[in-house]
């Protein structure tokens, strides 16, 4: 049976790849940091099948002894401080996580099980002010955010360690990817939660930032089985992960609105606190490299996805009333 170690198992991509994983046979562990009240709402329907281990990618040596105790034939980072607002009023923070973590999780598994195969959550956010489009594997990074700049930092490193010392590290550089499980301060689970809220009578308006900011959306579900693709190759590697669709904000809105027979400019307020200070305009990715050598490609598309996500956000808010 194989084992596999998920740091950031209870944000939406580690529980998605944790049933993943679950579904293949595999011995899953969970890293989760000590907190105050625990946050397993997207893992509790699975909390019996997995095996959570308390650490911190900050605690070195507490990363060693898992890596011990857990002795994984795969380590997933996920863990993050993911959130890019955040990033301007938390940047020493999310440096040390976001970029130093990686370093430390690396450093575990080179002194303790070098043989490991280890994925790096990478981010489309790198390319920032985009230097061509659609992005690819190649085309160089100008971030916009201390997000940016740290989750560089990570992708680096990895190649580093890779080259270095002979580690199977790979990075996928996930363009931007939801589901109904994506934090509530997500501008997505924002829309979609708001959305919902107004439907049901709870809500009366949602204020939102820059509209006119275009992304490449996928489904979180679909993303995970490429990073599960990535450890099984030969050789390790990096790849962008991204639908090759671009969207703008605007049109999440009005779809998301228009799934429940609403108009969203009558509820939509634009307010300048949302604003970033330095805005990502356009975000393309290009997976070929992924559909040719891992045979992946995305099944839900932009519309499924926002349904999808406003259906839930619609139960739990009719539930909650």
């Amino acid at each position: 049976m194989k084992r596999a170690l998920i740091t950031g198992i209870t944000g939406q991509d580690g529980s998605y790849l944790a049933e993943l994983l679950l579904n293949k046979g595999y011995k899953v562990y969970g890293l989760r940091r000590r907190t105050s009240s625990p946050l397993i709402e997207n893992i509790q329907h699975m909390i019996n099948e997995i095996e959570l281990v308390e650490g911190d990618l900050l605690d070195q040596g507490s990363l060693v002894e898992i890596m011990k105790k857990t002795k994984p034939d795969e380590v997933y980072n996920l863990a993050a401080q993911s959130f890019v607002g955040t990033s301007w009023n938390q940047p020493y923070l999310t440096g040390q996580v976001t970029g130093l973590g990686v370093t430390n999780v690396l450093e575990a598994i080179r002194s303790t099980k070098p043989e490991a195969r280890f994925y790096q959550a990478s981010s489309s956010e790198m390319y920032g002010k985009v230097m061509e489009t659609p992005q690819s594997e190649n085309t160089p990074f100008h971030p916009r955010s201390p997000y940016g700049v740290a989750k560089i930092y990570g992708h680096w490193i990895t190649v580093n360690y890779r080259e270095s010392f002979g580690l199977y590290g790979c990075s996928g550089i996930l363009f931007n990817h939801e589901s109904p499980r994506r934090g509530i301060e997500f501008v997505t689970r924002k829309v979609t939660n708001s959305v919902a809220k107004i439907k049901c009578g709870m809500a009366k308006e949602l204020r939102l930032g820059n509209l006119e900011a275009k992304r490449d959306w996928g489904f979180a579900g679909d993303y995970v089985e490429a990073m599960w693709l990535m450890l099984q190759q030969d050789t390790p590697d990096d790849y962008i992960i991204a639908t090759g669709e671009t969207h703008t904000v605007n049109e999440w809105v009005e779809i998301a609105f228009r799934s429940v027979g609403l108009n969203w400019e009558d509820y939509v307020v634009i307010d300048p606190k949302y604003i970033r200070p330095a805005e990502v305009d356009l975000l393309l990715g290009d997976s070929e490299k992924a559909k040719k050598k891992l045979g992946w490609k995305p099944s839900v598309d932009f519309e499924q996805l926002i349904e999808m996500m406003v259906q839930q956000d619609l139960k739990k808010v009719m539930g909650e009333r």
